[in-house]
């Protein structure tokens, strides 16, 4: 195979440059520059996800638990109204139940909302999400034949979802509670 090589000489002792360990005119050099662009490119991108991944987390599950229980203070217009009326009057053995569990479960997911959005608090919200987290996660337990008859339901597939929210949710508990990303590599 060729290689095309530039020879460059030096102006001031039209000696050739340098040697080829540095430059990006042969194919090798090319390479090696494009292999440190790239390897800068990624350490700057780490950098970054370092720095905001998890604030950015913490913001967007705040915001979907936030949007979730401002919705559940309007009757009927939640989609899983029905279910948090019945998880809490099952986790409560009855005590709890209709609109009161809706709107407990409202005040719940809202002021989760609050706190991870805010990140006031912060510390309290992540305590009232591990408590909310059983309640969240109990519908697959307490209602597997409603929700997945022959196949998940629509439903089904809200409550689901919710693995997500509760593996993020570590994650974010996590990062408050002190844990930290650093950046190294994953070799």
């Amino acid at each position: 195979m060729s290689q095309l090589v530039i020879d460059h000489r030096d102006p001031q002792t039209g000696r050739p440059a340098s040697s080829h360990a540095n430059d990006t005119t042969t194919a090798p050099g090319l390479r090696r520059h494009a292999t440190r662009m790239a390897t800068s490119g990624v350490d700057r991108l780490q950098a970054f996800l370092v720095a905001y991944s998890l604030q950015a987390l913490r913001i967007c599950l705040g915001l979907v638990f936030l949007g979730f229980g401002v919705i559940k203070f309007v009757p009927g217009l939640s989609p899983a109204e029905a279910i948090a009326s019945a998880t809490i009057d099952r986790l409560t053995f009855g005590l709890v139940s209709g609109h009161t569990a809706v709107l407990l479960t409202a005040v719940t997911e809202t002021v989760i909302g609050l706190t991870l959005v805010t990140g006031k608090f912060l510390r309290v919200g992540i305590v009232v999400l591990g408590g909310a987290l059983i309640g969240i996660m109990s519908p697959l337990a307490l209602f597997t034949a409603e929700l997945f008859p022959h196949g998940p339901t629509l439903l089904g597939q809200y409550v689901l979802k919710d693995i997500v929210l509760a593996a993020s949710a570590l994650v974010v508990a996590a990062y408050a509670l002190g844990a930290r990303l650093h950046t190294g590599s994953d070799d």
